[in-house]
């Protein structure tokens, strides 16, 4: 079962919404050097000055930017940059934002959730993790023993006419203003309100009790509280029950939530012989229907296109410099995906398809040459994926419908990992709303 408690979080102290504006930042995976630079310009306070710290020459085991996150997060407590709550809450966070003219709003629950390993069925993962980001995020953890950043949960609520998550947050959300709004770079608004009443904090524990919780973004960052829980046990010899490290925070969205957006990832793929390119078209006849789309479609008009098809089941868009198609799988096709003995909701996975029926037998691309990202690469941009083939820096590229959070969750549910790329929750949580101590 799945026990989430509330937390005494550090925040910070500021002046005004503005100067908190200034010092929030994405999330470490998304920021680019360029933006780093900027953000580490925009204030000396900065979160990602923590959870993106710079290199420096000189750098050894005890200088470097993990030490230096450790000073810093030392520094601002006692400086009183950072705050600590005065109790125990859970917090409420919203964000507003908009994606193709159309406005969302997500809120998720922010709270401590036990760890559990993955073999227990409580906290489910749907895609594998890299050794190099763990070992990063492992060494800030030990640095600063906090979490400076919530991990993305989903999880199915309780149903209509039962005490829900949905339903306690908005109560909650409306009986006071929220402790934090502001507006990042995005246009995006971020909100939180703490819950502090013991009543809501004992109806959300007994809701998410019997849930089971579905990793949507920071499966790197739940294996690396992991691995930290068990040097902590190691290091003491033991591990209280209550001890924060058996901990790590989360944000925790239900499914049914309408703001729970999932954009998708194209492919593009290059380093193609011509004679390969040329067998394309006949290679995917044998098991895709293919309807050709003629004239100049838009990116726009592309998007809706597929979207339509996508109503019905899994289709995909084909585009080269000469071609453009629209793509379903026929029967040959199933029965190929039925071949891979991934488990059914895999196999009906947009994404999945584009992997085995258009990289794998179309193009001849093993799985583990698609994941060097020498042949292929990614964008979530139409427009930018049709202007890569134009130009000739891509030969192919794959268009897809974005997969679905219940997707998503079935996925998990039957034990599967998705393929690479294969969800991009928006927006991405920022950082620098709460952080969780780890003592």
């Amino acid at each position: 079962m799945a026990e989430i408690h509330p937390f005494r979080g550090f925040r910070y102290h500021m002046a005004d919404a503005a100067d908190l504006a200034r010092v929030v930042a994405p999330p470490y995976d998304v920021v680019n050097p360029a933006q780093q630079a900027e953000l580490y310009a925009r204030s000396p306070y900065n979160s990602i000055r923590l959870e993106l710290g710079r290199d420096a020459d000189g750098d050894d085991q005890l200088e470097n930017r993990y030490t230096r996150a450790a000073d810093l997060f030392a520094r601002w407590r006692l400086e009183g940059i950072l705050r600590q709550e005065a109790c125990e809450v859970f917090y409420a966070y919203v964000q507003d934002f908009t994606v193709k003219g159309q406005p969302y709003a997500r809120t998720s629950l922010l709270a401590r959730v036990r760890l559990q390993p993955w073999e227990a069925g409580v906290v489910v993962p749907h895609e594998h993790t890299l050794a190099k980001p763990k070992s990063d995020r492992l060494a800030l953890l030990r640095a600063c023993a906090a979490n400076l950043s919530p991990i993305m949960a989903t999880f199915d609520d309780a149903p209509v006419g039962e005490p829900s998550v949905g339903a306690i947050l908005a109560a909650e959300m409306l009986a006071a203003p929220p402790l934090i709004d502001i507006t990042d770079d995005n246009g995006e608004r971020h909100r939180l309100w703490s819950i502090a009443t013991d009543a809501s904090i004992a109806t959300l524990r007994q809701v998410l009790a019997p849930r089971q919780l579905f990793i949507a973004d920071g499966h790197h960052r739940y294996e690396t509280a992991l691995e930290y829980r068990e040097s902590v046990r190691a290091l003491h010899r033991t591990l209280d029950e209550h001890d924060a490290a058996n901990f790590v925070m989360m944000a925790l969205i239900p499914t049914s939530d309408p703001g729970l957006v999932i954009l998708p990832t194209h492919r593009l793929v290059r380093g193609l012989s011509s004679q390969t390119l040329a067998a394309l078209p006949d290679r995917l006849a044998e098991f895709c229907d293919m309807t050709p789309l003629e004239g100049r479609l838009s990116a726009k008009t592309l998007d809706e296109r597929l979207l339509s098809a996508g109503a019905t089941g899994p289709a995909l868009v084909i585009v080269t410099a000469k071609q453009r198609w629209l793509v379903r799988p026929n029967d040959v096709a199933w029965h190929r995906m039925a071949a891979t003995a991934m488990p059914e909701p895999w196999q009906q996975l947009d994404v999945a398809l584009a992997q085995e029926l258009i990289l794998g037998a179309g193009l001849a691309i093993a799985p583990d040459e698609i994941s060097t990202g020498d042949q292929v690469s990614y964008t979530r941009d139409i427009a930018e994926a049709l202007a890569e083939v134009k130009q000739q820096r891509a030969q192919v590229a794959i268009i897809l419908n974005a997969t679905r959070p219940e997707q998503v969750r079935d996925v998990a549910m039957a034990g599967g990992r998705m393929p690479q790329k294969s969800t991009y929750f928006y927006p991405k949580l920022i950082t620098g709303l709460v952080i969780n101590p780890l003592w």
